[in-house]
């Protein structure tokens, strides 16, 4: 089939951070090397030798200047299998309950170029945009605060990033 891989499945983890400020939540605009723009919570990848909540405490860090002492989670969990690229995508969420600090933006990857709180309808608007695995968890969590953690997993179809076909399962 064109453009299907082959060779081993592409596997990562990445850690995100919901911080919340009363009740309205930390976005953080990212913007790609294409120049697309995508909002979510702050976090990424956890590199080799870290813990979810270490990779996640300096994210947060490096992307929004807070400093968070302690986590709750997870809050939900995210499986995405990019099916045609081979490539597995695991996201974990936490809440942040104890942090300080102001915002500073001076992410080393330079991708981050705006982050501040906002009220929830705010936020639906805002992620809009982003893809439906980092949009539906987050706001389906903001709507319903459950107790115990929820599961998600979305099958990608597609190698091209404006020709992707996203299906939740």
């Amino acid at each position: 089939m064109p453009g299907t891989r082959s060779g081993p499945i592409r596997d990562w983890s990445v850690a995100g951070g919901v911080v919340l400020r009363g009740e309205q939540l930390l976005l953080v605009r990212n913007r790609r090397r294409n120049d697309s723009v995508e909002w979510s919570t702050p976090g990424g990848v956890v590199d080799p030798g870290e813990t979810v909540l270490e990779a996640l405490g300096r994210e947060v860090l490096e992307e929004t200047g807070l400093q968070v002492h302690r986590w709750q989670g997870p809050l939900y969990e995210i499986t995405v299998d990019f099916t045609d690229l081979r490539w597995r995508l695991r996201v974990e969420t936490h809440r942040a309950v104890d942090w300080q600090g102001e915002i500073v933006l001076e992410d080393p990857d330079g991708i981050v170029d705006h982050a501040d709180f906002y009220d929830p309808q705010d936020c639906e608007v805002h992620l809009d945009a982003s893809p439906r695995w980092v949009r539906e968890p987050l706001m389906e969590w903001c709507r319903s605060r459950p107790d115990r953690p929820l599961s998600f997993r979305y099958q990608v179809a597609g190698t091209e990033i404006h020709d992707l076909t996203v299906t939740r399962r």
